[in-house]
């Protein structure tokens, strides 16, 4: 089957290890474990991380990429793969696709049976296979971490990435008043599209907001700390700008701030997330949709940096 693939790594230039071409079909390590014929799914920065050789080990190589995906089951279902799968030997006890097996990016993926989501109705595959990663980590953040039920206000950093333009989409979604930050002005004109006020790294804000989306690190915490009202939650799922910020801890405890991490979701709340998005007619926000026969044009157009949303690459073609 047709796959796109880590040969080796390449810090300085990911793409360099990238390859496309024939792998084996999917193997089963269990008898729970089902093929999934791919129909789509969607590149995320893990996927250079991999390439430059972030997460893997040259023994696992080749790795076939990819997180995320949307496909058919054996029985003939429309499902969204949910990608972490339990893996003893990694000290997380889990893993995601693509880091100990093999990944999304290709014509077929083996998974366990529970991992699959059934895709509702009225949601293209297209959007669905954006979803997984981080449409589900930023779902996470804001609901089960953030607690957003309980907060008028929200700010997001870094918009632009795939974890922080999901977190605006969501958040806006949901009735609630989003701030969000960009460096680039047109990323910020974009952002106010999606229904947030867009202001640039480190402004003042009207209010201080009772989430707080952290996906940056070090070059915006301090501000996400200012920005905090009483009791608020930061959230952190990612650290793309320096994972040592300092942090006044007189006023963590003085506001009684709560610092969380996260990564990913449960199942369950990948399936709220689709629900969520088919009921409210929420939609992934998307950068390019390209077919698989170019998929290398999809890696480029990640590793450009310019991306606004999700790059998606469509298995049909």
């Amino acid at each position: 089957m047709r796959a796109a693939f880590a040969t080796r790594f390449d810090d300085a230039d990911p793409l360099a290890a990238l390859a496309v071409g024939d792998r084996p079909e999917p193997v089963h390590p269990d008898d729970d474990w089902v093929t999934v014929q791919i129909t789509a799914s969607s590149l995320n920065h893990h996927d250079l991380w991999s390439l430059r050789g972030v997460g893997l080990r040259e023994d696992q190589l080749p790795m076939i990429l990819g997180c995320d995906a949307a496909g058919v089951d054996p029985d003939g279902n429309e499902v969204v793969v949910y990608p972490v799968v339990a893996t003893p030997g990694d000290p997380r006890g889990v893993s995601i696709l693509s880091e100990h097996f093999p990944g999304t990016l290709a014509e077929r993926v083996a998974v366990p049976r529970s991992n699959l989501v059934v895709l509702p109705a009225g949601l293209a595959a297209t959007d669905a296979a954006c979803l997984p990663t981080a449409w589900l980590t930023a779902w996470r953040m804001l609901t089960t971490k953030g607690r957003v039920d309980d907060a008028d206000a929200v700010l997001v950093q870094g918009a632009g990435g795939g974890v922080a333009t999901a977190a605006v989409a969501l958040a806006a979604a949901m009735g609630k008043r989003v701030y969000a930050t960009s460096r680039d002005a047109a990323k910020r004109e974009r952002i106010t599209a999606l229904g947030a006020t867009a202001v640039e790294p480190g402004a003042r804000l009207p209010e201080r907001v009772d989430v707080v989306i952290e996906t940056v690190g070090a070059a915006t915490f301090d501000h996400s700390l200012k920005s905090a009202a009483p009791m608020a939650r930061i959230v952190v799922s990612g650290a793309t700008a320096g994972h040592e910020p300092k942090v006044n801890l007189r006023r963590v405890f003085a506001m009684q701030l709560e610092i969380l991490g996260t990564s990913m979701g449960t199942p369950d709340e990948l399936a709220a997330l689709l629900a969520f998005c088919a009921e409210r007619g929420v939609r992934p926000v998307v950068d390019s949709v390209v077919p698989f026969s170019r998929v290398e044009d999809a890696f480029a157009r990640l590793h450009s940096g310019d991306v606004f949303g999700k790059v998606v690459v469509d298995h049909h073609a």
